[in-house]
């Protein structure tokens, strides 16, 4: 394999900065709307997306200490929207899920994710330059295949 040219590097790091700053921007719109923070709603998105279901692997995913992703769950745990219960293959551990109501709230945060994108694309992009972004997007498609 060759080194990549001087362009792929930079639209790599371009890239990789870009949607971790959108990301982190959305997960504060879904704070916002929910009244929840920005880690409670990350949480919910990954147990809701089935990346994990227990603390520890949250936490590593998180990049945060056990202790800590204990402490969010249990908040998110006192609010009804996860719940807890113990591992059938190993019962030391737990098995944190969505409730009902988790579902929903997690629901209304893809709602409200999206529908800020849209109006947030409305008003500082152009026509001209949201058919790049649907451009762009089918090219990023492209390389989450290769």
């Amino acid at each position: 394999m060759t080194d990549p040219s001087p362009s792929s590097v930079r639209a790599a790091l371009d890239l990789r900065v870009a949607f971790a700053r959108l990301r982190r921007r959305l997960r504060e719109v879904a704070a916002e709307s929910a009244g929840l923070s920005a880690q409670q709603v990350s949480v919910l998105a990954r147990v809701g997306k089935g990346e994990a279901d227990t603390a520890s692997r949250l936490a590593e995913l998180e990049g945060v200490r056990p202790q800590s992703m204990a402490t969010v769950i249990a908040s998110l745990e006192e609010l009804g929207l996860v719940g807890r219960t113990p591992d059938p293959a190993d019962g030391r551990r737990q098995l944190v899920a969505l409730t009902d109501a988790g579902r929903e709230a997690e629901g209304g945060n893809l709602d409200t994710k999206r529908e800020w994108l849209a109006h947030a694309m409305e008003e500082e992009l152009t026509e001209e330059e949201r058919q790049t972004v649907i451009a762009a997007a089918a090219l990023i498609e492209k390389l989450a295949h290769a």
